[in-house]
């Protein structure tokens, strides 16, 4: 179950700190932050959406070590973006250096850092957190 949670959470802070992600730009505006819990109310997972507009940064994904390979990133996927397209986004933007095949098998598709619109490009995780090495993508949600 997906709950929206505040980035000041400290189990967000720890998963991301645990994974190399970016925590330095938690808690701007037009942040949301979300939890998946098991069924037995355990947090297994997190994962953020950022801006507003019809696009919008998919950020903050981690799933718990021991609930990988069990589908769980799909789920938490899914859920971000019907979250993201009932609240008007039309396109979700993301850059991984690790997930890429994940996404690709989900249906987003790579593209050049330099398409992403500039309130993309302009946020922190495109303009300094995330190195240019990591791979740009986006899904369209309309379709």
């Amino acid at each position: 179950m997906l709950r929206e949670i505040p980035a000041s959470d400290t189990l967000l802070r720890t998963a991301l700190l645990a994974e190399k992600l970016p925590t330095d730009d938690l808690g701007r505006r037009n942040q949301r932050f979300f939890a998946w819990e098991d069924d037995d109310g355990r947090v297994v997972a997190h994962g953020g959406l950022e801006g507003r507009g019809a696009d919008r940064l998919l950020r903050s994904l981690v799933v718990s070590p021991g609930e990988r390979g069990k589908g769980l990133a799909v789920r938490l996927v899914a859920a971000l973006e019907h979250v993201a397209r009932s609240g008007g986004a039309e396109r979700l933007w993301l850059l991984t250096e690790t997930a890429g095949p994940v996404f690709d098998r989900l249906g987003w598709r790579r593209a050049e850092r330099d398409t992403a619109p500039d309130e993309i490009a302009g946020s922190a995780q495109f303009a300094a957190l995330c190195p240019a090495s990591a791979v740009c993508m986006v899904r369209d949600l309309t379709s």
